[in-house]
């Protein structure tokens, strides 16, 4: 990473006290940045804000508050968490998903042109390929999504671009793969109440807070039949962010949309050997039939980022995310969260 911060005020990070969001005010900060947290805490916490950041409780798209909390702090970035992210859920509720995730993001990059904040860091996705022609997919191969939750993001992503092209600002959109794991430091995780991350829910079921995980499809085209993935650590994430934000400041005239991933992929069932193998115990498999909006296999060519970004991953071990992941699990139950 660059030598130090070199933005010239703070960063705002919407949804901060979710769980990807929650890592990455961890990753500004331990890095020396100042941080505004902006949350409504719909299904964040606050308790997952580390006290070093400034909590704002609102909506994104209140447009008066975060202008407010923009020109307050002297805000110079914005890292954009916030949204809706269960892809079912966008299949049956496709209205909910382009209200929280288009609506809101247009509210906000609307208050970043008016108060003239030069960088913005997008959370996207990989959904935005929906089922890709060839795996490992690539920044440049066609972005047809299968579900709302890809095309609320897709629009976005769409946004930010024009945006950029007719005012003073330039941007990363990060599509992010299957992001997985803990803080190794015990500090953050994911906390989300009836989450629907596979090795968050396998966790759960180690922990005996669910009874078995649900394997759904059995009869993808895939090795063993069930869902390919490609899984980042979620510390490893918070940290491209960082050097994201770092290229945006270094090369203001440049934007960049960048697939986050380690380029390699497990299976569903990859994944639950893994977890029994990290608890030494066998976790109850229910094979169901497959999900509306789910695609066979996602896998990212991850080559752009690793060239455009100073970021090397440092947690790509499957059997180490599930293991950060089981840790933290086990903290919430010893919390009572």
């Amino acid at each position: 990473m660059i030598d130090g911060p070199k933005l010239d005020g703070k960063v705002m990070v919407t949804g901060g006290a979710g769980y990807i969001g929650s890592h990455a005010v961890l990753a500004l900060l331990d890095a020396g940045y100042e941080v505004v947290v902006v949350d409504n805490l719909v299904t964040g916490f606050d308790w997952a804000v580390d006290p070093r950041a400034t909590l704002v409780e609102a909506n994104v798209a209140d447009d008066a508050t975060v202008r407010a909390a923009i020109r307050t702090h002297g805000v110079r970035a914005i890292m954009h968490f916030a949204g809706s992210v269960v892809v079912p859920e966008s299949v049956s509720d496709p209205l909910k998903y382009y209200r929280n995730n288009t609506a809101a993001s247009r509210a906000l990059i609307e208050s970043a042109v008016v108060e003239h904040v030069p960088h913005f860091i997008f959370s996207s996705t990989a959904a935005t390929y929906g089922t890709p022609e060839k795996v490992p997919v690539a920044e440049g191969d066609p972005t047809v999504p299968i579900n709302p939750y890809g095309m609320s993001k897709l629009m976005t992503e769409a946004m930010l671009r024009d945006v950029a092209a007719a005012h003073p600002m330039n941007y990363a959109a990060l599509r992010y793969f299957n992001v997985a794991g803990a803080d190794p430091q015990g500090r953050s995780g994911q906390s989300t109440v009836g989450a629907t991350h596979l090795i968050k829910i396998a966790v759960e079921a180690a922990t005996g807070k669910r009874s078995h995980v649900g394997v759904y499809g059995t009869d993808f085209s895939t090795p063993d039949g069930t869902g390919v993935r490609d899984y980042i650590h979620v510390t490893d994430l918070a940290a491209a962010h960082v050097a994201a934000l770092e290229v945006l400041v270094a090369e203001p005239g440049k934007s960049h949309t960048l697939n986050a991933g380690y380029g390699k992929g497990f299976s569903v069932l990859d994944v639950l050997d893994a977890v029994d193998k990290v608890t030494n115990r066998t976790i109850e498999r229910r094979f169901e039939g497959r999900r509306a909006g789910d695609p066979a296999m996602l896998i990212s060519d991850n080559r752009a980022i690793l060239e455009r970004l100073d970021w090397t991953p440092r947690h790509a071990d499957l059997d180490g995310i599930v293991r950060d992941a089981l840790a933290w699990e086990r903290a919430l139950a010893e919390k009572g969260r």
